[in-house]
């Protein structure tokens, strides 16, 4: 599971190093991803039941790194979806979505 994590990091780490807006977005959802991957490997991957109250003697998983990542996907969907709307804006009144073409444009 580590080296899946290594990987989405890194393709993540190079879209977003890239020029183009919608790859730099692509990226850090792969990151968000990969992170959510990470946060499940760290809780580990135990059996047991269900963690209600009233049962004796059995071992319990812990919910935790779930909820966590529920809402990561969560967030992570609503920040992808907020950059795409922001981006498909900005290409359609500037007219690209090159960063370097972005970073001089001056007002006229």
């Amino acid at each position: 599971m580590s080296i899946v994590v290594g990987v989405l990091f890194a393709i993540g780490t190079y879209l977003v190093l890239s020029k183009t807006l919608l790859r730099v977005i692509l990226g850090t959802s792969i990151i968000g991803h990969g992170v959510n991957l990470l946060i499940l490997t760290m809780g580990g991957l135990k059996k047991g039941g269900p963690p209600i109250l009233g049962l004796q003697g059995l071992t319990f998983t812990d919910p935790l790194p779930q909820a966590l990542i529920l809402t990561a996907i969560v967030i992570n969907f609503a920040t992808t979806a907020l950059f795409l709307v922001l981006s498909y804006r900005a290409y359609r009144v500037l007219g690209t979505d090159d960063l370097e073409q972005l970073r001089g444009y001056e007002d006229e």
